[in-house]
């Protein structure tokens, strides 16, 4: 390992809004980044595709993922793999959710949120 190591504790992980009814942090090194996410219910982040892959671990609530072949409704426990280039939506319905999302490369959106 090249590079000095980094601790980000709890306290220092702030959450910022993203699309109306999200929050999130992010924490990035060069060829990787990880965003955690708050969402309330009835939250919708508009059709996008990156460049980066994604990957999302929903750890509470639902978040429902759209594709233009169908959709998948994610749970806690569950995750989803979305390459790079490929068009998405997400929502949620009546239930708030938390979710971890991989991603590389980073995500210059994301890049130097959510931590003091």
């Amino acid at each position: 390992m090249t590079g000095n190591p980094y601790h980000y504790p709890r306290q220092t992980l702030v959450l910022n809004d993203d699309v109306p009814g999200a929050r999130q942090w992010a924490v990035a090194l060069d060829k990787v980044m990880l965003t955690y996410f708050e969402i309330d219910p009835g939250c919708l982040f508009e059709r996008h595709a990156h460049e980066s892959e994604q990957i999302t671990w929903v750890l509470e609530g639902e978040l429902i993922f759209v594709f233009d072949d169908g959709e998948i409704r994610a749970r806690p426990g569950d995750v989803v793999a979305i390459p790079a280039g490929v068009e998405h939506a997400v929502r949620t319905d009546h239930l708030a959710s938390k979710a971890i999302d991989a991603w590389s490369p980073p995500e210059d959106k994301y890049r130097n949120r959510g931590h003091a």
